[in-house]
């Protein structure tokens, strides 16, 4: 079960909706994700209750105010060439279903253990014995 939070500036509710879409999409296609495992936090910052900071040209990338951070939080077992394969289908989708050009988007991926995971109820369901 991957937790999904989107962060973007001025983003209204079509275009949180659209890169949400495309971010789960290319989860079910490239890393096995069931189709309806679907966790997500998207949040449009307006620049008054909070703000994006980023560097618009770190490591070459000339990046704008289109900019959008993806943080996926999700269990160990991907490969590298599974992790290689969604980078590039959510940089695709986002640029199909909400316009965002793939230098816009940022994706960080931190991996945990089943143990890290309650669903509801105070139970750790994931966990083994």
């Amino acid at each position: 079960m991957p937790f999904v939070r989107i962060d973007a500036l001025k983003a209204d509710t079509a275009r949180l909706d659209a890169l949400g879409r495309a971010v789960h999409e290319a989860m079910t296609e490239t890393i096995d994700i069931p189709a309806d495992d679907r966790f997500q936090v998207l949040t449009s910052h307006d620049g008054t209750r909070g703000t994006l900071r980023y560097d618009d040209g770190y490591l070459g990338i000339r990046r704008d105010d289109d900019l959008v951070f993806v943080s996926i939080t999700m269990r160990r077992g991907r490969t590298p060439e599974q992790k290689q394969a969604l980078y590039r289908r959510i940089a695709e989708l986002a640029g199909k279903y909400a316009g965002t050009e793939p230098r816009n988007v940022f994706v960080r991926l931190t991996e945990n253990e089943p143990i890290d995971w309650s669903f509801g109820d105070g139970i750790a369901q994931y966990a083994v014995g």
